[in-house]
């Protein structure tokens, strides 16, 4: 029971921080309740759509070819392939966490899946074409420039420096 206590946890503080600040500053509370409800809508018309595909991804795709696209010996192609796939993906970073969380149940690789949700959230090609449209495209290729070392580097630091820490509910490769 505790535990589902701590599920709800931020949840609940949201709850009450906006109620306070509805109590005290009713036009801000206004405006934070009315912002924190359409998120939360918009979260419940993305999220079951992406929990459906995310179980296609689970049923269709076999470990075996995550394991050799994206897993832990895939090297380079590894890093290409979750930078392309990132690129075609639509929808809100959160709409991209099921994914990775998939992919590292599938036996993705640690470095390549922070790299593809950090392409996600960041070179996603309609995004890039709507900054080029609006800041040029030599703003968008310097950006691209810096940001993606910067991803690939992420990738590649945060499985350092989570090497040998258990992942939650993500089974090793040879239990599976």
């Amino acid at each position: 029971m505790k535990n589902q206590w701590k599920k709800y946890l931020l949840f609940l503080l949201v709850v009450i921080a906006d109620g306070l600040l509805w109590y005290y500053y009713p036009d801000r509370g206004v405006s934070a309740i009315t912002s924190a409800a359409d998120y939360l809508i918009e979260m419940l018309l993305f999220i079951p759509p992406i929990l459906v595909l995310v179980g296609l991804l689970d049923v269709w795709v076999p470990r075996k070819i995550v394991e050799k696209h994206v897993g832990p010996d895939s090297g380079i192609r590894g890093v290409v392939i979750s930078i392309l796939v990132a690129t075609a993906a639509a929808g809100p970073l959160y709409a991209g966490f099921p994914v990775a969380y998939a992919l590292l149940k599938k036996g993705c690789r640690m470095t390549n899946a922070v790299i593809f949700l950090g392409t996600w959230a960041t070179i996603k090609i309609p995004m890039l074409m709507m900054e080029i449209k609006f800041m040029g495209l030599s703003f968008a290729l310097l950006r691209l420039a810096l940001t993606l070392p910067a991803i690939i580097l992420t990738g590649y630091l945060l499985e350092k420096l989570l090497a040998g820490q258990p992942q939650a509910d993500v089974p090793p490769a040879e239990h599976v």
